[in-house]
């Protein structure tokens, strides 16, 4: 296994996800077909107690998510917008064609919104890098 890259699968309450620790990114895998009230704040919970990410960047793979209702979408949009105010990045990955658009949609300032990992993880590496070459220029 390489050793920059660890996962652990978690129950925590009523929700099951995964996360994978990569060097400079942290993977939160949503292990859930519906994103709904109750499970909205348990989200936003899980994601902010992940050690670490206050230094990390942050994608978040939702391929199991099939629907998500309004505190579901607000859930989504909370966790992604933190990384922004700690100055990381963040990307969502694998949500299908409906969520993508409602998301998009209610919240336009997402735009870290792509088919796939491997295009999430180059997102925020690219963003992580211009922002290193931004305080290498001052």
């Amino acid at each position: 296994m390489n050793p920059f890259f660890k996962c652990k699968k978690i129950t925590s309450g009523i929700m099951q996800f995964k996360i994978d620790t990569k060097e400079k990114i942290v993977i939160f895998r949503l292990e859930e077909t519906t994103l709904d009230a109750k499970m909205s704040d348990e989200l936003v919970n899980a994601i902010g107690n992940i050690p670490g990410l206050e230094e990390k960047n942050l994608i978040l793979d939702l391929h199991s998510l099939q629907s998500a209702d309004e505190s579901g979408l607000k859930a989504i949009f909370t966790v992604y917008h933190r990384q922004y105010e700690r100055g990381l990045s963040a990307a969502i990955a694998h949500l299908n064609r409906t969520l993508t658009t409602t998301l998009s949609e209610t919240y336009p300032e997402m735009q870290n919104i792509v088919p796939t990992e491997s295009e999430a993880i180059d997102m925020v590496m690219m963003e992580d890098f211009e922002r290193d070459l931004d305080l290498g220029s001052e």
